[in-house]
């Protein structure tokens, strides 16, 4: 079959979670997939999990960094190594519902989509219900310098179109970085109405930071998509404008 699906997922001491996530690709109605794990230099019980999982099934596969190299270059290794047509993004601690992957290949599909992505849940560390995140039907390029309304468990793009699309190296929000540089191949993304998956909300999580996350908003304004100031604080209102809807009028 040429519609497999190459899943990138990066794990860094993730032994709470990891197995709840490969779980949740195992039980997919699509099964025509790879699940391409690269371990950031764990030291815990991460790796010896996927090991596990490994034997049983040889879709999944591990792969190991020697030193930490952050989420950048650890999902960029996944895509290199990545065989099929469509990848992609599941994160170590998140999880997919089961009609995750046959609805949206199918959705790609049909209309010729080369980049979708849909509704998640949020849920805490112990799995409760903390909301739900949804989208609009498309996005376009300048849209998304305003706000990202894409989810990165729920994204999916099409090599037969873009080719292999890899991420900038940024420490952080190298996920929306990413979005950007493809809707600069392409006119729009597409998303989804069905809720897709579940999304783990970590105290600890590089997105936990709202300071951070603003900071590194701006850098790739800045230096990743290589805005003017003008433009950079144009389009940085917006950000802030939509982060304070979010948090105050939920």
């Amino acid at each position: 079959m040429s519609d497999k699906v190459s899943i990138i997922t990066p794990l860094h001491n993730s032994s709470s979670f990891i197995a709840d996530t490969i779980d949740s690709v195992l039980a997919q109605r699509y099964d025509h997939w790879e699940l391409l794990i690269v371990d950031d230099a764990s030291n815990d019980q991460s790796a010896a999990i996927v090991q596990a999982y490994q034997e049983k099934d040889p879709r999944i596969k591990l792969f190991r960094n020697s030193s930490n190299q952050g989420p950048a270059i650890t999902r960029n290794r996944a895509i290199g190594e990545a065989t099929g047509r469509f990848i992609a993004f599941l994160d170590s601690d998140d999880l997919w519902l089961p009609d995750k992957l046959q609805l949206q290949i199918n959705f790609m599909l049909k209309h010729q989509y080369a980049f979708t992505f849909g509704a998640y849940d949020k849920i805490t560390e112990s799995g409760e219900k903390a909301g739900r995140i949804t989208v609009p039907e498309s996005v376009s390029y300048r849209d998304l310098l305003k706000t990202c309304s894409v989810g990165c468990l729920t994204a999916i793009y099409d090599t037969r179109m873009l080719g292999k699309v890899y991420l900038p190296i940024i420490d952080k929000r190298q996920d929306y970085a990413l979005w950007l540089r493809i809707l600069k191949i392409i006119p729009k993304g597409y998303g989804m109405d069905a809720v897709l998956g579940k999304y783990r909300l970590r105290g600890n999580s590089i997105s936990g930071n709202k300071l951070n996350a603003a900071k590194y908003q701006w850098r790739v304004y800045r230096e990743i998509e290589g805005l003017s100031v003008f433009s950079s604080a144009y389009y940085f209102i917006f950000y802030m404008l939509h982060g304070a809807i979010k948090t105050y009028l939920k």
